[in-house]
C-alpha cells in the first residue's frame, strides 16, 4: 500500500497529465490517419472512399455486379462483415462511435477518448513501477510520461496507438500481479483480447510474457489460470477471428493487415498505403532521427545518461579475473541484475524487434514512451541519495527538468504554432496535426448549415450510403430543420484526409451535394449552362484553396461574385468561399 503522501502526490500527476491532454484538444487540423478512424467512426461503416483500399460493404453491395459475381453471387453485406473492419479490428471505432454521439461530430470527440486512455496509462505505469521497483520510481516514472512530448502528442489525436499503449501495460502490469496471484491471468486475457480488438500490435506482450516465463517461471505453463487467460482473450477476440475467417472463406485472403503479414497479395488491394516503411537497413537507419524528431532534447539526453549510469554502476560491482570469464566469475551478479529488471529489458528488446518490422514511424515510436519514462526513472532514483545532502539543487534539478518538458510538450501541442527552431524548441510531431486552416472551413460550414438539412441530394454509388443518409436526413427531419437547396464545389489542392473530415463527411453521411469542379463544369457542358439553376439549387458555394493559381475558367465562374476569406489562426488566407445565391445578379 502507498503512504499517505503518496496518493495525493499521484492526483496531482494525474490532473497535470490531463490538463496536458485534453486543454484545447481540438486545435490543430485533422489530416493523418486518425481521419479514416474517426470518419468511419460515425456511421460507423466500413467505407472512407479510399479507391486503394476498397472495402467487403463496397464489393458486396447490391449494386456491384460484377464484384458480386466474383464473390459467388452474394448479395447485400453480410452479418460478419458488421464485426470488424477491412484494415483494423473494431473496437477503436465502436469508442470513437460513442464519443462521437456524445459530443458530436467533432475534433474533440475524435480525439477524446485517446485523451482517457493517455492519462489512464499515466496512472497505470505508476503502478507498474512501484510493483518492479519501488514507489518512489512509480511516481516519477507518472511524473515523467505525463509531462514528456512523446506520449502527450499521441494522447491528443484520435489514433489507435493511445489506445495500444494502455492495453500493452495493463497487459504488463496484471502480469506482475499474475506472478504473486495466479488469479491476475484472467486480467492479463482480457487485456489482451481488448487490446487486440484495438490494434494488432498488441499482440507483441505475447512473446514478452512468453519470454519472461520461459526464463523464470516454466511452472506457470502448467497452470489452469494461464490457460484460462488465453481462453478468455481469444473470446474477446473472436470477434475478429470469426471476421477474418468468414472473409477468407468468401474471397481467400484475410483482411487487409492480416493478409499483408501472411504474404497475401489480394488484386483488391494491390497497393498498400502504409506499408512504404523501406528496407531493414533504412528502417534502423531512420529510428534516431525520428527519436529526435519526437522527444525532447533533455529526455533525450537523460535517457543516455540513465543508461550510462546503469551500466557504470553494473562495471563497479564486476570483479574481472583473467583466469575465470566474465560470465561465470559474475554470473550470479549479472543474472540477478537482470531477473530485477528483465520485465522492462525483455519488453523493450521485443517492441525493438517490432519497429525493426514495422518501421519507426512517428506514431509507433511512442509505445517505447513508457518504457523510456522508466528508465529516466531508475536513473533519477539513483541520484536521490547525491541530491539528499544538497536539496536546493535537487529542486533547481527537478524544476528545471519538468519546466522545460512542460514548456516543450505545451509549445509543441497546445500552442497553435511552435515557437523556436527544432529541435531545441520545436518538434516535428506538430505537423501532425498543424493548423492550415481546415478547422475555419469546418466551423464555417456548421455555422453555415446549422438548423438545415439538404432539399436536394444527388444518388450515390451504393446501397449502404443511401441507408446511412436516409438515417441521417431523417434525424435532421425530427429536429425540424429547415430544406436548403445547396451545392457546395471544391477546387484546388485539398489534403485528402481534412477534406474528408470537413467536407465529404456533410456528403456522405448528410446528404449535402459536395462536388469537385471538374464534376461541375462537366454536367455544364452536358446539360446547358443553366443546369444547376433548373435541377433547383438556389445557393451554390464555391469553396477555393488559394494555394494555387486559379484556371482562367475558374475566374470566369466566380467574376463578381461575393466572397469570404477563411483564414489559418496566423491571418494567413487559406481558403475563399464565393456564394451564388438565388437573389444575387451577377448582371
Amino acid at each position: 500500500m502507498m503512504k499517505k503522501p503518496i496518493p495525493y502526490a499521484l492526483i496531482a500527476i494525474l490532473v497535470l497529465a490531463a490538463v496536458l491532454r485534453v486543454s484545447w484538444i481540438a486545435r490543430g487540423d485533422t489530416m493523418n490517419d486518425e481521419v479514416f478512424y474517426g470518419f468511419r467512426a460515425i456511421g460507423p461503416m466500413d467505407f472512407d472512399e479510399a479507391t486503394d483500399q476498397t472495402t467487403p460493404w463496397e464489393w458486396f453491395d447490391p449494386r456491384q455486379n460484377s464484384s458480386m459475381e466474383n464473390l459467388g453471387g452474394q448479395a447485400g453485406i453480410p452479418w460478419w462483415a458488421h464485426w470488424s473492419f477491412h484494415d483494423h479490428p473494431p473496437l477503436v471505432f465502436w469508442i470513437q462511435h460513442f464519443s462521437i454521439g456524445l459530443f458530436g461530430e467533432n475534433n474533440f470527440a475524435l480525439r477524446f477518448p485517446s485523451a482517457l486512455f493517455g492519462v489512464a496509462s499515466v496512472y497505470l505505469l505508476c503502478c507498474l513501477g512501484r510493483r518492479l521497483y519501488s514507489e518512489r520510481v512509480g511516481l516519477l516514472t507518472a511524473l515523467i510520461l505525463a509531462v514528456t512530448l512523446n506520449h502527450n502528442y499521441i494522447s491528443r489525436l484520435g489514433m489507435q496507438e493511445s489506445y495500444v499503449i494502455f492495453f500493452l501495460f495493463l497487459g504488463l502490469y496484471f502480469f506482475t500481479r499474475a506472478l504473486q496471484d495466479d488469479r491476475y491471468w484472467l486480467g492479463v486475457g482480457a487485456a489482451l483480447g481488448l487490446g487486440f480488438l484495438a490494434k494488432y500490435n498488441v499482440l507483441i506482450l505475447a512473446p514478452i510474457l512468453f519470454t519472461y516465463l520461459l526464463l523464470f517461471r516454466r511452472d506457470y505453463f502448467r497452470k489452469k489460470n494461464v490457460w484460462l487467460g488465453i481462453v478468455l482473450a481469444l473470446s474477446l477476440a473472436s470477434p475478429v477471428i470469426i471476421y477474418n475467417a468468414m472473409l477468407y472463406r468468401a474471397t481467400g485472403h484475410f483482411d487487409f493487415q492480416l493478409s499483408y503479414i501472411v504474404g497475401q497479395n489480394p488484386d483488391v488491394w494491390k497497393v498498400a498505403p502504409g506499408k512504404e516503411i523501406g528496407t531493414l537497413g533504412e528502417r534502423i537507419a531512420n529510428f534516431i532521427p525520428r527519436m529526435i524528431a519526437t522527444n525532447s532534447w533533455i529526455f533525450l539526453a537523460l535517457i543516455v545518461a540513465s543508461l550510462a549510469g546503469f551500466l557504470s554502476r553494473v562495471l563497479r560491482n564486476v570483479r574481472i579475473s583473467p583466469r575465470t570469464p566474465l560470465w561465470e566469475s559474475q554470473k550470479g551478479v549479472l543474472g540477478e541484475l537482470f531477473r530485477r529488471h528483465a520485465v522492462l529489458l525483455i519488453s523493450i528488446v521485443w517492441l525493438l524487434a517490432l519497429l525493426a518490422k514495422i518501421g519507426p514511424s512517428y506514431r509507433f515510436l511512442t509505445m517505447l514512451a513508457p518504457l523510456l519514462a522508466l528508465i529516466v526513472a531508475l536513473g533519477i532514483d539513483a541520484c536521490v541519495p547525491f541530491f539528499a545532502e544538497r536539496r536546493r539543487m535537487g529542486f533547481a534539478f527537478a524544476a528545471l527538468l519538468v519546466g522545460f518538458e512542460l514548456f516543450y510538450t505545451v509549445n509543441n501541442l497546445i500552442a497553435y504554432y511552435p515557437a523556436g527552431p527544432a529541435p531545441w524548441l520545436s518538434s516535428k510531431v506538430r505537423y501532425e496535426n498543424y493548423n492550415w486552416g481546415y478547422n475555419a472551413l469546418g466551423a464555417y460550414f456548421k455555422k453555415e448549415l446549422n438548423g438545415k438539412m439538404p432539399a436536394l441530394t444527388f444518388d450515390v454509388k451504393y446501397t449502404f450510403l443511401d441507408a446511412m443518409q436516409n438515417r441521417f436526413l431523417q434525424k435532421a427531419r425530427e429536429r425540424a430543420a429547415r430544406p436548403y437547396p445547396a451545392l457546395i464545389v471544391t477546387y484546388g489542392n485539398f489534403d485528402r484526409g481534412a477534406k474528408l473530415w470537413v467536407l465529404d463527411r456533410l456528403h456522405m453521411y448528410h446528404g449535402w451535394p459536395v462536388i469537385t469542379l471538374d464534376t461541375y463544369v462537366q454536367y455544364l457542358r452536358e446539360n446547358g449552362p443553366d443546369y444547376y439553376d433548373r435541377v433547383g439549387f438556389k445557393t451554390q458555394y464555391f469553396v477555393f484553396h488559394t494555394a494555387i493559381v486559379p484556371t482562367p475558367e475558374f475566374q470566369a465562374l466566380i467574376r463578381d461574385l461575393p466572397y469570404e476569406s477563411i483564414r489559418n489562426p496566423r491571418g494567413e488566407e487559406v481558403f475563399r468561399i464565393y456564394k451564388r445565391s438565388a437573389t444575387f445578379d451577377s448582371n
